[in-house]
């Protein structure tokens, strides 16, 4: 169950940060409001994931992840460019998730 509330947090945090830019700096009412309620309910089942996961394994994917997908919002919907640099930076985010993982497996 603590990974399905840290999918949903992820989603719930990329779904604010996504208003953040609809928002226009907060100059429109609707994704303004938003923000506060996708973060505040994000950060509501982060703090259910965490009752069951380890602290620095679940912020480095929450993290990771909600990362690439903004990037990937980003590219798709807001025509942000895509280079080399851009992708190899987001593998190592995700190999870095992956050390941790696998650093947490060897502990237990």
């Amino acid at each position: 169950m603590h990974w399905l509330y840290l999918l949903i947090a992820i989603m719930l945090e990329v779904s604010g940060t996504t208003c953040l830019k609809l928002s226009l700096g907060f100059s429109k009412l609707v994704p303004s409001v938003f923000i506060f309620i996708f973060y505040g309910l994000s950060f509501t089942f982060l703090s259910l994931t965490l009752k069951g996961l380890p602290i620095g394994l679940t912020y480095a994917i929450w993290s990771a992840i909600g990362t690439a997908a903004i990037s990937a919002i980003g590219i798709i919907w807001f025509g942000e460019g895509i280079n080399t640099m851009k992708i190899l930076s987001l593998l190592f985010i995700i190999i870095g998730v992956a050390g941790l993982h696998f650093s947490q497996e060897q502990l237990h």
